[in-house]
């Protein structure tokens, strides 16, 4: 099976890629799953429940990609995520940055993506928005400061990664691979308790089936960008899996460069797979309604807000799914500390959105 993806690499990554996207997409739509409104029931409401949903997608993703590690069909130490260097000034700024910004966009780009299939044009927008600014950080006007100071920051760590089990091992003086299997269980085991204490998640399917869902779609994307990865091509792909910040920005250029490249890559493909099933969702449920922008300051909000997000989604390299699913399945310390950033700049954010409405009134 891998000799006859990797034959036929760019059609299975396509393909495979806008599958994987349109279930994401359209449990995200029927689910309501959303990190941004997780944070948000929590400050405002005191419900845990999409939190640990989001914990439990997590969870999911890490016991699948471990697994495929283990059985071969990815080399997750080929990821970006578990480079032998850290930028703890990146994903700590970018994660706050990001994390406030989708506070003031009305969630990360995931949850844009299934809102802009139901119909809403401000997502849409809101995803342009992301898009340029991502490119404008990666390699654009943006480019030059935010490589300044990933240089001056970047530690280099004394293990061949990241990775929270190399980390084990050598503190441990363990046999290499006993200290990522060890972490694994140890995190698994503690996020499916952290869940499944609270008679209230234990009592929610919707939140159960929707944090297994996300979480199995991310491990999806692993087996199948894992099966592709070609170490004899002549630019090997990376593995990868689910994540929005960059692929938000690739899409846009897919659409203008699309005679140059007919084929979209897997990130690509996730976006507009994404947007389709929560178009059908949102069709099959009677929910689909264009919507647009309610005033001007509206408008400001959602845009500042894409900014902020297509920038901190860049320094943090991911998103609320892109670290902290795709990414904490790796065991990247990194994605950790990411995740925690983001939830800190939500609660920020959610502070100065209600400060910011106030003044408005």
């Amino acid at each position: 099976m891998r000799e006859a993806i990797v034959e036929n690499g760019p059609q299975w990554l396509a393909i495979g890629g806008l599958v994987i996207g349109f279930v994401f997409g359209a449990v995200v739509f029927r689910t309501n799953f959303c990190t941004m409104g997780s944070v948000s029931d929590i400050v405002n409401l005191g419900d845990w429940r999409r939190f640990r949903a989001w914990i439990l997608a997590a969870v999911v993703a890490l016991a699948g990609a471990q697994t495929l590690h283990w059985l071969g069909v990815v080399d997750l130490t080929k990821s970006m995520y578990l480079g032998a260097t850290f930028n703890w000034v990146g994903r700590i700024a970018g994660g706050l940055i990001f994390g406030f910004g989708m506070v003031f966009a009305g969630g990360c780009p995931s949850r844009n993506l299934a809102r802009a299939g139901g119909g809403d044009l401000r997502a849409l927008l809101t995803l342009v928005v992301v898009g340029i600014f991502a490119y404008m950080t990666i390699g654009g006007l943006l480019g030059p400061a935010r490589a300044a100071i990933e240089q001056a920051t970047n530690i280099t760590l004394p293990t061949s990664t990241q990775g929270i089990g190399d980390l084990v091992d050598r503190a441990l003086v363990l046999s290499a691979g006993f200290g990522r299997i060890f972490a694994s269980w140890i995190i698994v085991l503690v996020g499916l308790a952290y869940c499944f204490k609270d008679p209230e998640f234990r009592s929610s399917p919707v939140h159960i089936l929707s944090g297994i869902a996300i979480g199995l779609c991310a491990v999806a994307g692993w087996a199948l960008t894992g099966l592709a990865f070609d170490d004899m091509a002549e630019r090997p792909t990376q593995p990868i899996s689910l994540t929005y910040v960059r692929p938000s920005g690739d899409a846009l250029e897919w659409l203008q460069r699309f005679t140059a490249a007919p084929m979209p890559g897997f990130g690509v493909a996730t976006v507009f797979g994404a947007i389709l099933g929560a178009f059908v969702a949102a069709k099959a449920m009677g929910r689909f309604r264009l919507l647009t922008f309610s005033d001007p300051g509206d408008t400001v909000r959602s845009l500042l807000g894409a900014a902020m997000m297509g920038i901190g989604g860049v320094m943090a390299l991911g998103c609320t799914v892109g670290q902290g699913i795709t990414g904490v399945s790796t065991l990247a310390l990194g994605s950790f500390i990411t995740f925690a950033a983001i939830v800190a700049g939500a609660v920020v954010g959610l502070k100065a959105l209600e400060r910011w409405l106030m003044s408005e009134t």
